[in-house]
């Protein structure tokens, strides 16, 4: 992978890390369907007027992702996060669709892994699973179930970009947007009834509009249109790790914003899944040099 993408890559994935708290803050003022739904409006429009709808990809692909992408994944962290998940924890549980997605695209793309990208897998991997394990007062099983779900969801986005490929990545995003928006307000409605929308009609406070806009263009036009020009070059193999980097800075934006407190074993696993993010990201690097050597 080249520097600049490689930067471009880890600079997503702390933006990412932050959001998780910048939701939290949405979420002490906006109901969290509408909130959902909300950002994927903001992301769809007015964008949509000025780009031309993806003609590389099918129209029902474009729909499917975002269903996928808006509902399937990001309605359902704001779910989890308001039966009790921390932005934290969040965040943290949410990156196992790393692994899902290598796995996912070894299997269905035929991509190889070297056996240090294997171990560096299953040391992140116990890695989190160490952090769950020692962190009570922050997670709830429903919420941990609900973030696991989003994490199929952002494997299937995933697959769908590496199945696609768009040229137009910022497009792609916006129009997919346009397809998320409807159902999430609709989804609001039925379940919630008119009072989210009532209340939002006497008006919001700035640090929700802060937060809706931030998820809207700074995580998702701009984050998704990276990670997915990432995804669509390179491996998955190579992409996906990097997305690991996400819980240490939900953790740590968490602890700053929050002054949420974890113990000395959820930094002992943080310290895990950071060791398996580097042999799992220098696997490719060390194969090549000795290669070359031979």
């Amino acid at each position: 992978m080249k520097g600049s993408h490689l930067l471009l890559g880890i600079l997503v994935t702390v933006i990412w890390g932050s959001n998780f708290s910048v939701i939290e803050v949405g979420l002490r003022d906006l109901d969290p369907f509408l909130l959902t739904g909300l950002r994927f409006a903001c992301t769809a429009l007015p964008l949509v007027f000025f780009l031309r709808r993806p003609r590389d990809v099918p129209l029902a692909a474009v729909a499917a992702y975002g269903l996928v992408f808006g509902v399937g994944l990001w309605w359902v962290v704001n779910l989890a996060m308001a039966k009790g998940m921390s932005p934290g924890m969040s965040s943290l549980v949410l990156q196992f669709t790393a692994f899902f997605t290598v796995l996912a695209s070894a299997v269905v793309f035929r991509e190889r892994m070297a056996v240090a990208q294997i171990v560096g897998m299953l040391v992140a991997a116990a890695g989190l699973c160490f952090v769950i394990a020692n962190t009570h007062g922050s997670t709830t099983t429903t919420g941990i179930a609900l973030i696991l779900l989003a994490a199929c969801g952002w494997t299937v986005c995933n697959l769908m970009i590496k199945r696609y490929r768009p040229a137009d990545m910022i497009a792609f995003v916006v129009w997919s947007s346009l397809f998320s928006a409807p159902v999430l307000l609709a989804l609001t409605w039925v379940d919630r009834g008119a009072a989210p929308f009532v209340q939002l009609a006497h008006g919001v406070s700035w640090p929700a509009i802060g937060s809706v806009l931030f998820q809207a263009y700074i995580t998702t036009v701009f984050g998704y249109m990276v990670w997915n020009n990432l995804m669509k070059t390179y491996p998955a193999a190579l992409v996906a790790p990097l997305s690991l980097i996400v819980p240490i800075a939900g953790i740590v934006t968490s602890y700053v914003a929050f002054d949420e407190r974890f113990s000395v074993e959820v930094w002992i696993g943080v310290a895990l899944v950071m060791v398996g993010i580097a042999v799992f990201m220098c696997a490719p690097y060390l194969k090549r040099r000795k290669l070359a050597a031979a």
